[in-house]
C-alpha cells in the first residue's frame, strides 16, 4: 500500500479573508515559525493556528494543532505515522499526548483561535454553547465523546436550560462545528439533530412604520430609514462608510473594512441601488456630518454606533408602542419582503441581501396582505 502524505498549513488573513497557507522549511527540515506562502510569496503571518490535512478517500479532512509550530510539525509526523501504521494494518494510539487530550483544552484553543477569526457575536454564540456543552457531558478527554453525549446535550438545552427549539439546533451546530475543527466527524446521524419549525419571518405593517417614522427626529428617521430601504444587516450599517455611497448612481456598498478589521458576512461584498427619497436624506446628512470621518453613522471619536437596537426600542416606547415588537433584523425582513412584493426577481434580491443560497431569499416570499389582493379574493367568492 502506498504511503499516505499529511500535509501541514497555517491559517493566516490576507487581503482576501482567512486562507489557509502552504508552510515553508529550512534547509535542516524543520518549519520555519508564522512563514507561509501567499500568492507565491513568503510572508511572516504570527496570527492563526497550523492545521494537519490529510485524505480519507475522497474527502479531506483537517485538523486544528495550535499556534506552536514546533509542536505542530510533530503532530504532523506523529499523524503520517498513525496513518500509514492503519494502512498497513497496524494498530495505533491516535494523536496526541498519551492518546488522550483533555476536552477542556480543546474548547479553550477551539474559542481562542475562533476570537481571531469571526465577529463577536459568533465567539460569544460559540462560548455558550461550548459551556453548555461541557456542562452537559463529564467526558474529560476529547476522544470519548460519542453519540450518546450529543443526544444528551439536545436533552440538556431542552430540559434543564430550557432553551427554545431553533435555539437548542444553534447551539447543537455549533459544537459540531467544535468536534468537525477537532477531527471527529460522522458522530450524528439526520435524524439526531434538534429539529425545529422555520418560523416565518415578520415585517413591520405600514401603520407601525407610520406611527415609528412620526415619532423620530431627524437623525433617528435617517437610521431605521436607511436600515429599511437598503435592508443591510446591523454591523453593515455599523460599518458603512461615506466611501460606500454613490450619490450619482444612488447606490451604497457592503465593503470590506481592514482599517477596522471588519469583514462582510462570508465575505461577500455588494451594492444596493437605494430610493432617491433615502439619497436626499444621506446628502443632507453628509453636508453636516464630520468631514474628518469617514463613518456615515459615528459616535463620539468616530467610533460605530452600538447601539441601534436600544435607541429603536426607545423610539417604541415614546409613542407607546410594544417594544418586543421592534427590533433590527425585521426591517431587514421588511425590505426583502417589499421587494419581492413589488416584482423584484428572487436572484436580484438575493444578491441585494448578500445571502449565499437562493432559500434563505425564498423564506420572505411572504403571501401579500394588501388591499388590492383582499379585493380580488372578494371578486373569486362574490
Amino acid at each position: 500500500m502506498a504511503n499516505r502524505e499529511v500535509n501541514l498549513t497555517k491559517r493566516v488573513q490576507t487581503p482576501h479573508g482567512w486562507r489557509y497557507c502552504r508552510v515553508l522549511l529550512s534547509a535542516n527540515g524543520r518549519l520555519k515559525p508564522d512563514v507561509v506562502v501567499v500568492n507565491g510569496k513568503e510572508e511572516r503571518h504570527p496570527e492563526g493556528a497550523y492545521y494537519l490535512e490529510w485524505r480519507e478517500g475522497s474527502k479531506r479532512v483537517r485538523l486544528s494543532v495550535g499556534k506552536d509550530p514546533a509542536d505542530a510539525s510533530a503532530r504532523r509526523l506523529r499523524k503520517e505515522a498513525e496513518l500509514n501504521a492503519v494502512n498497513n494494518g497496524v494498530s495505533v494510539v491516535s494523536d496526541g499526548q498519551n492518546g488522550h487530550r483533555s476536552l477542556a483544552a480543546a474548547v479553550a484553543e477551539f474559542l481562542d483561535e475562533t476570537k481571531l477569526t469571526k465577529k463577536p457575536k459568533t465567539v460569544a454564540a460559540y462560548t455558550t454553547a461550548l459551556n453548555y456543552f461541557t456542562e452537559s457531558c463529564h467526558k474529560q478527554n476529547l476522544h470519548e465523546v460519542d453519540r450518546r453525549d450529543l443526544l444528551k446535550f439536545s436533552a440538556f438545552l431542552r430540559d434543564e436550560k430550557e432553551q427554545a427549539p431553533r435555539s437548542v439546533y444553534n447551539k447543537f451546530e455549533n459544537v459540531m462545528t467544535f468536534l468537525k475543527a477537532n477531527g471527529i466527524r460522522s458522530l450524528a446521524g439526520k435524524n439526531d439533530w434538534p429539529r425545529y419549525t422555520e418560523e416565518e419571518p415578520e415585517i413591520y405593517e405600514p401603520e407601525e412604520l407610520e406611527k415609528l417614522f412620526a415619532a423620530c427626529d431627524a437623525e433617528e428617521r435617517l437610521w431605521y430609514e436607511f436600515f429599511l430601504m437598503t435592508g443591510m444587516r446591523e454591523q453593515e450599517v455599523m460599518y458603512t462608510y461615506w466611501s460606500d455611497v454613490n450619490v450619482a448612481h444612488a447606490t451604497v456598498r457592503v465593503s470590506h473594512k481592514p482599517d477596522r478589521a471588519w469583514t462582510p458576512k462570508a465575505y461577500k461584498e455588494r451594492e444596493i441601488p437605494i430610493p432617491a427619497k433615502l439619497v436626499k436624506s444621506l446628502k443632507a446628512w453628509k453636508a453636516k456630518a464630520d468631514k474628518a470621518c469617514g463613518l456615515v453613522f459615528p459616535t463620539a471619536g468616530c467610533k460605530p454606533k452600538l447601539d441601534f437596537l436600544d435607541c429603536l426600542k426607545a423610539v417604541a416606547e415614546r409613542v407607546k408602542l410594544d417594544q418586543d415588537n421592534f427590533w433590527l433584523h425585521k426591517f431587514r425582513a421588511t425590505f426583502a419582503t417589499r421587494c419581492l412584493w413589488a416584482g423584484v426577481d428572487l436572484r436580484t434580491v438575493q444578491q441585494w441581501l448578500g445571502h449565499s443560497d437562493m432559500e434563505s431569499t425564498m423564506r420572505y416570499l411572504k403571501p401579500s396582505r394588501s388591499q388590492h389582493v383582499r379585493n380580488k379574493v372578494n371578486e373569486i367568492f362574490a
